[in-house]
């Protein structure tokens, strides 16, 4: 791992939401950390200085929902392979579920992957624990000794815990060790067989549907358990408007809940199934223009914090199969800022918003302080060319995933520099920006 150095960027737009800056200010770096924001301190000599002139300065991304496949799907990518294309894409924190080969389920696990994401120095990999073990829905983890193995949450992936006794048990515990539940909303029974949007799309198609149900079902049960229980609980991925209203009268009452949605559902519809595009098939399914036009207002006014990718990348043979059985999820590192980058453009919030939803947001519900610029913070830096336009192709991607349904489409804005831990781990030439 290369040293970090003694770093100013000069001349950008910094964007710090969690601090209430928005204005053009110089940063200094020195030893991984920030040491200032506007003047160099006294006496600091940087040794290397990165002209952000037109650019924007943020804290880097912090990433809620990302799949790395190591270990025990290796063939699908790596801890290297992706915390690089995170890199790529001013991404610097990323949590990954607990539903790898095996579970992370035990601190040996846990401890494997963060200190793997370590020793490759591109992003911060922190492990989501399991709720209980080998995600079977039965019995509960050690979650204090997953904790102490450097799990900041709890999580089933996405799969639901079918019975309600277990989950229960499971929140008091994580209660009582301070750990956020990292929750998937979605009834089992309810979407048991079914890949898209129960609506007039799927109906067409002839493809088997998901309702609204299945996630407002199981929102409103977990919410009751939240009350019950004192339990702090994140929602994993809304998709629907009537669980954007729900999380909002839970929040009124009190009760310890908040909310991230993936990039992909704040953009795309049910619609864009039509013509059976495997890379559109995604769990939570993608949902009417009503819901997402409900969630990208849920976004704009804080009720859902946070933004994520959802990254899944798959080998190209898993996206083959038929509909039905393709494999769910999108390769969505490399498009996180672009898209919301795109609903800046369209007006939906502004960007200090934006931003505040990619960093501050995020970090506040692992409950870790990063997503800042204050002095003494990690120096997790994402500078990137707002006006930037480019059209994203296979070989713009960094990551092992191709499966995604953005290829060809056009962009603005775009990364230039990303800095982990006060050292440059990604730098795009100007004339590819």
């Amino acid at each position: 791992m290369a040293e970090s150095e003694y770093i100013s960027i000069r001349g950008g737009r910094l964007i710090d939401p969690a601090n209430g800056i928005d204005a053009f200010l110089d940063l200094h770096i020195a030893q991984g950390e920030v040491v200032a924001v506007g003047p160099a301190p006294a006496g600091f000599s940087p040794d290397r200085v990165l002209e952000a002139d037109g650019q924007v300065v943020c804290p880097g991304i912090i990433d809620l929902c990302a799949r790395v496949r190591e270990p025990g799907l290796e063939h699908k990518a790596t801890i290297a392979s992706e915390t690089m294309a995170a890199a790529s894409a001013g991404i610097t924190t990323l949590c990954c579920p607990p539903d790898t080969d095996p579970v992370i389920d035990t601190p040996a696990v846990a401890q494997l992957i963060y200190q793997t994401a370590q020793r490759r120095g591109a992003a911060r990999v922190l492990p989501a624990g399991a709720l209980t073990q080998g995600l079977a829905g039965k019995q509960i983890t050690e979650m204090a000794a997953l904790k102490r193995a450097g799990c900041p949450v709890m999580s089933h992936a996405d799969r639901p815990i079918a019975n309600t006794q277990v989950q229960r048990r499971a929140m008091e515990y994580a209660a009582s060790f301070d750990l956020t539940v990292f929750l998937h909303p979605e009834d089992a029974w309810l979407r048991e067989g079914g890949c898209v949007h129960e609506g007039q799309v799927g109906t067409r198609l002839g493809l088997p549907g998901i309702p609204q149900a299945a996630e407002t079902v199981a929102v409103a049960r977990d919410l009751a358990l939240a009350e019950q229980t004192g339990a702090r609980i994140h929602f994993r991925g809304l998709s629907t408007a009537r669980a954007t209203e729900m999380l909002a009268e839970a929040r009124q009452r009190q009760i310890a809940a908040s909310a991230d949605v993936s990039a992909h559902q704040l953009i795309l519809t049910e619609a864009d199934v039509d013509g059976f595009d495997a890379n559109c098939r995604v769990i939570p399914p993608l949902r009417t223009l009503a819901d997402r036009d409900a969630l990208r207002r849920a976004v704009a006014d804080g009720t859902i914090s946070a933004i994520c990718s959802d990254h899944q990348p798959h080998d190209a043979d898993a996206k083959l199969a038929p509909f039905p059985a393709a494999a769910p999820g999108m390769s969505a590192l490399e498009t996180l800022l672009p898209l919301v980058l795109g609903l800046v453009a369209e007006g939906i919030m502004d960007l200090p918003t934006a931003i505040a939803r990619l960093t501050w947001g995020p970090a506040e519900i692992l409950g870790l302080p990063l997503g800042r610029l204050d002095q003494g913070r990690s120096a997790d830096i994402c500078i990137f060319d707002p006006q930037a336009v480019w059209t994203l192709t296979e070989a713009d991607l960094v990551s092992r995933g191709r499966n995604t349904p953005f290829i060809g489409r056009s962009f603005q804005g775009r990364v230039t520099w990303t800095l982990f831990q006060g050292r440059v781990v990604f730098r795009r030439n100007r004339e590819e920006a």
